[in-house]
């Protein structure tokens, strides 16, 4: 358990009461990583959730044809980890700090335990998880787009070859 000040500055739970946050900072620790040290793989088994407190964290895909490819990168007052709150609980991406990091682990287990018993904190909770899941999608877009590029650009290249090959002629 940590003090619940220690987490009330985080998005997560900035609409939960304080006795919500309370009970939230009590399934948490304080934990640091080395630097290189992968903390989850892409498709293993979800559980956990960070409050990033300092360092840097890149969140990994892998990408056939091309490996593993760095989707987006965590710091500060971001949130790792939401897979564990949709079944089958399985990690969406890689996970891999490139800084030492300190952060509040979450122990999702009991997290799932006190939505269970109080579905107010649970909404809260839930809706806070959307936050930092929209973020990543639209991240995951936006590199996507970098890795491939987008159908417009390829159109538009095609087109491009096409005429300059027609004005050769």
């Amino acid at each position: 358990m940590i003090p619940v000040e220690s987490i009330a500055a985080f998005t997560l739970v900035q609409t939960m009461t304080r006795a919500q946050r309370a009970k939230v900072a009590d399934t948490a620790q304080e934990v640091s990583f080395a630097a290189r040290k992968r903390l989850f793989e892409e498709g293993g088994h979800a559980s956990g959730c960070w409050l990033i407190r300092s360092g840097l964290i890149a969140l990994e895909s892998v990408v056939p044809g091309r490996g593993a490819i760095v989707l987006q990168t965590l710091g500060p007052g971001d949130v790792l980890g939401w897979s564990w709150l949709v079944p089958p609980n399985r990690w969406q991406f890689g996970a891999v700090t490139m800084t030492p990091v300190t952060a509040v682990e979450l122990d999702t287990g009991r997290l799932r335990t006190l939505m269970d018993a109080d579905p107010e904190l649970c909404c809260r909770l839930t809706r806070g998880m959307f936050d930092a899941v929209l973020d990543r999608l639209q991240n995951t877009r936006l590199r996507l787009l970098d890795v491939y590029g987008s159908p417009r650009d390829r159109v538009s290249s095609a087109d491009a070859s096409t005429s300059s090959s027609a004005s050769e002629r």
